[in-house]
């Protein structure tokens, strides 16, 4: 029987028995065993310096997150934090506006680690946000290129928002961003939006549990870390105390469904005298022709219809249209609400409900 034929042109040499095998032979294999052991360890203690007894949480990481320098640090997000509802609309929300900001220089963000870590679009979106343009070459293919476009993109951030470059505060770096830390890059968002009031409002109380391993004499060392992406902030963009519509929406969701539905029987009482009706809070108060309509049947005058934007299109004409229903409210005697009008536009419920309950409570104290 013919022997098979040998898939390779080269030479077929006679296997070496173990005896044969020269000095140098197995000094070059031990050599290899030792180099594929040692990287065998480095990555079990990577995954153990994450994946250790008493973590709550076990997820693959690959060899590339742990690989680090002596003295590098890096930091990364557990997934239930990953897959939390806030974060995830906190991303949403601000992916949306960098491309509402951009949409006339067809930039389109996906992934903000993706997207940012070079500085081609953070400089668009500064450039956009200032008015002024950053002298910076406008492509950088090199990793060096990058990082100097970013080191300026960054400088001129914490300028705007007054921040020294040795600022404690400061939670964002060139290496961070460039290295596609998530977190670095969400902090350094919410700040640009908060300082130039961005027609959003933002999650509040934004927590994300992150690991941070580090490299001290050859071993890895890692802590855990809660960073606070947002807190509570009033209409300024200042901190501030939770009332009582945050507790009702973090722990009284059942209370909430009742409060709903009174504010509904209520705006209907109204409304049905010209044949509307409401039956979702969360999103029919949004374009501000319900809250105009409502302020003038509460007050017993007709809003001629060319002073508002009756099917308004887009968000400036909502807008329009919310910010008018307060001028009337402060017209009726009620205060300034708390909210922006673009929180209503954007669907903050709990903007929503401070606004109807405020109408409701002077209605009721009236006497109608």
């Amino acid at each position: 029987m013919a022997s098979p034929r040998s898939k390779s042109p080269r030479p077929v040499t006679p296997k070496k028995d173990e005896k044969d095998e020269s000095f140098w032979d197995k000094i070059g294999t031990l050599g290899r065993k030792k180099k594929i052991k040692e990287v065998q360890e480095f990555e079990q203690e990577g995954k153990n310096a994450i994946e250790m007894p008493g973590s709550p949480t076990q997820f693959d990481i690959p060899p590339e997150d742990y690989d680090l320098a002596e003295g590098e640090e890096r930091s990364l997000i557990e997934r239930r934090s990953i897959e939390n509802a806030k974060l995830r609309a906190l991303i949403a929300l601000l992916i949306d506006w960098i491309n509402d900001e951009l949409a006339n220089q067809r930039i389109i963000v996906k992934r903000l680690e993706d997207d940012l870590y070079d500085g081609q679009v953070l400089q668009k979106l500064l450039d956009k946000l200032t008015g002024q343009k950053l002298e910076v070459p406008e492509v950088s293919q090199s990793e060096e290129g990058q990082r100097h476009k970013l080191r300026v993109v960054i400088d001129a951030a914490n300028n705007v928002l007054g921040l020294p470059r040795w600022s404690q505060q400061q939670k964002w770096s060139v290496d961070s961003i460039h290295s596609k830390n998530l977190v670095s890059i969400l902090y350094l968002l919410v700040h640009l939006a908060r300082h130039f009031r961005a027609p959003l409002r933002l999650p509040e109380n934004v927590n994300v549990e992150t690991v941070v391993v580090k490299k001290t004499g050859g071993k890895l060392e890692y802590r855990r870390v809660v960073e606070e992406i947002t807190s509570t902030y009033d209409e300024f963009g200042m901190r501030c105390e939770r009332d009582a519509f945050d507790a009702l929406l973090d722990h009284a969701p059942d209370k909430l469904q009742v409060v709903k539905k009174s504010l509904i029987t209520f705006v209907n009482k109204h409304l049905n005298k010209v044949n509307l009706d409401v039956t979702d809070i969360d999103n029919q108060f949004h374009d501000g022709v319900y809250l105009i309509l409502l302020m003038g049947l509460l007050e017993g005058y007709f809003v001629p219809l060319f002073e508002f934007h009756l099917t308004p299109k887009d968000f400036d004409q909502k807008v329009f249209n919310v910010a008018f229903s307060f001028e009337l409210m402060q017209d009726a005697g009620l205060n300034k609400p708390k909210a922006r009008p673009e929180d209503i536009v954007n669907l903050d419920l709990k903007s929503t409900l401070r606004v109807l309950y405020n109408l409701f409570a002077k209605i009721v104290t009236r006497g109608k």
